[in-house]
């Protein structure tokens, strides 16, 4: 037991150490929630730009669509 009492006692630096260890876990957090939240908004642009693209394309007449393009 008095090994554990040391471990968080960290030598007399506990009041530096686990709020240094906090600090840096709500950063990470809120690092990693920032990253979904970008994907999300990137793969919902990513969908409409795609969607408008198909839309665009079933609407075109063949005359006007470029050489090679069979879609």
């Amino acid at each position: 037991m008095a090994s554990l009492g040391a471990f968080w006692a960290m030598g007399g630096y506990a009041a530096f150490v686990w709020p240094a260890y906090a600090i840096t876990v709500a950063a990470l957090a809120v690092l990693l929630v920032t990253a979904v939240r970008a994907l999300r908004s990137a793969e919902r642009q990513l969908a409409a730009f795609e969607g408008a693209r198909t839309r665009r394309r079933a609407a075109a007449p063949m005359a006007d669509r470029p050489a090679g393009d069979l879609a």
